[in-house]
This record gives C-alpha cells, structure tokens and sequence, in this order.
C-alpha cells in the first residue's frame, strides 16, 4: 500500500491520542486528558496497535511501559502534531487580531523577567487569542537546539551558544559583577584578585554550560571558587545578599534586582564582551507568517531595552 493511501485510511485524530498516550501511559488518564470516554481512547489505541503491529503499551503489575517502538514514537508525535497544526493554522490573509495559538520560547529566567514584560505588552494589545509559554532552558536544551526547536516556537539566549540557524538580534546588554551592600571586603571596585579569592555563585557548573562572560574569566587565568550553584539568574543577587560571595549577570537585570535583594552593582575589572541576546529558531518557520508576526513583536519589545533587532534568515 502506498504511503499516501495509507495517509488516506488515518484518521488525524489518532495522532493526537497517540500522543498523549504515549505521554501518560494509561488509558483512563489519557481520556481524562483528551475529554473523551475510555471505550474511545481504548478503540483508538486499538487502532493504532494494528497500525503499527505493535502492543505499543504492556501491562507490567499494575501500571504501563513503553515498548521498544512506543518509546521511538514519543519523539516523533510532537514534532508531527506542531507540523499539522502549523497547515490548519495557514491563511491567505494573516490577522494577529483572529489568531488563536500557543507559542512556545524557550529562554532564560533573565530574558523572560527583562523582555519577557514587554513581548507579553504587544502580544495582549495586538493578539489577545495568542498564549505566550516561556518554557525554563537547560544545558540540553542549548546543547540540541536543532532538536528543541522542532517543538518550541524559539529559542532565547545570547550569541555564542548557537550557530547555523536563523535567528534576530534582539538587544545588547553587558556583564556587570555583584557582590552584598555590606561586604566589607570589597570597596568601590573589585581587583582581578578579589575575584580569585571570593566565593562565587554560578550559572550551572559544567565547562559548556557557563554564562560567557565567566567563561572569559576563566580565559584570563582566574577560576571561580564555586561556592553556590543555580539554575537561574534570578536567584543570585540573593544569594550573594548577606554574604561574601561574587556573581556575574546582565546589566538589565542587575538594575533591576539591586533595589531587592540589597546587593551593589560593580564594573568588571576586566575586558568583557557584551552579550547580543537573539531569537532563534527552525528554518521551517521561515514563511510561517504567524511566526514571522511574532518575530516582529520581539523586534518591537526590544526596542524598549535598546534594539532595534538584526535578522539573518
């Protein structure tokens, strides 16, 4: 049979059960899920056992596991429903205004505090049917960003991380040191050597996964002395409040948290590169025009924090 009458003989339907299925792994949750009655979902799956000549799910005591096959499609599924959804979401007219969607960026908690108020702005004043998610990164999530963009809408973080996909140069912000308003041991300026004797706290702690101006630190011959380790930006002006410890993060954020967390905001005593925050994504949204739409709001945002943005496609 050929690919396109077996396309034929698929209910698209099934694809969605498929899914979610695979995701909770029982049939009850699944229905509950989907708000449809388990005889359904049970017809369905069975449906789709004899699609893939395959159990898909066995019964193992009182719960389920993936078989081999399930455990390939669970990769596959969400890929494949965001392509079909992005086909019924075309028009030949694009009206922000009538869009009803849920677009998913994946950034930092520095970049959804700073822009994120912003984006959130033009999106409720031009769309107010669009659902903004600001998913948290992980080290993974950069590392494999082709991947992670095949379900995310973008990617948000600075240059340096990413290459070979189309992106939007959004703003320039720049790395400024922080340490306690009441450290007594750092006056108006910190020396290259107060840098390599303080604590630190750090942005994860794995060699491709450090903030790039602590990367440059460690260029120059001064390593950190990791006291704390987070997974956020937010949390370390806190965590340097009331204590000896040294953090690096971005000038907008630190202007931002100073008031807050009763920490002082200082140069660094050495050269850093600035940082270009950009919107990255996957080449298969290149005529979307929703997603092209919603580059343009993040061009706009920017301009709040000192754009304007440079695409290159």
């Amino acid at each position: 049979m050929t690919t396109d009458r077996v396309l034929a003989n698929l209910d698209l339907n099934l694809l969605v059960t498929l899914d979610t299925l695979l995701r909770e792994r029982n049939v009850t949750r699944t229905s509950q899920a989907l708000g449809v009655s388990q005889p359904a979902v049970s017809a369905a799956l069975a449906r789709l056992r004899r699609h893939f000549h395959d159990e898909l799910l066995n019964r193992v005591g009182n719960a389920y596991e993936l078989t081999p096959l399930a455990a390939q499609l669970t990769v596959l599924t969400g890929p494949a429903l965001a392509a079909v959804r992005r086909v019924f979401d075309a028009s030949a007219e694009f009206d922000p205004s009538t869009l009803v969607r849920e677009f998913t960026v994946v950034t930092s908690d520095y970049a959804a505090a700073v822009l994120g108020p912003h984006v959130t702005r033009h999106i409720a004043a031009q769309a107010p049917g669009v659902r903004l998610h600001l998913r948290q990164t992980t080290p993974e999530a950069v590392d494999h960003a082709a991947d992670t963009l095949r379900t995310a809408d973008g990617l948000l973080i600075p240059h340096g991380f990413v290459t070979d996909l189309p992106h939007l140069d959004l703003y320039t912000d720049h790395w400024v040191c922080i340490v306690a308003a009441d450290n007594p041991h750092v006056g108006a300026e910190l020396t290259l050597e107060q840098l390599g004797r303080l604590g630190w706290v750090v942005l994860f702690n794995r060699p491709t996964a450090f903030a790039p101006a602590a990367r440059q630190l460690s260029m120059i011959g001064v390593e950190p002395r990791v006291e704390v380790v987070v997974d956020g930006f937010l949390a370390m002006p806190f965590l340097v409040a009331g204590s000896n410890r040294v953090a690096l993060i971005q000038q907008h954020l630190a202007d931002r948290l100073a008031p807050l967390a009763d920490i002082r905001v200082l140069p660094c005593p050495f050269e850093v590169v600035p940082l270009t925050e950009a919107l990255w994504w996957h080449p298969m949204y290149r005529n979307d025009p929703a997603h092209a739409w919603l580059r343009s709001v993040f061009t706009e945002a920017a301009g709040a924090l000192g754009g304007p943005g440079h695409q290159r496609a």
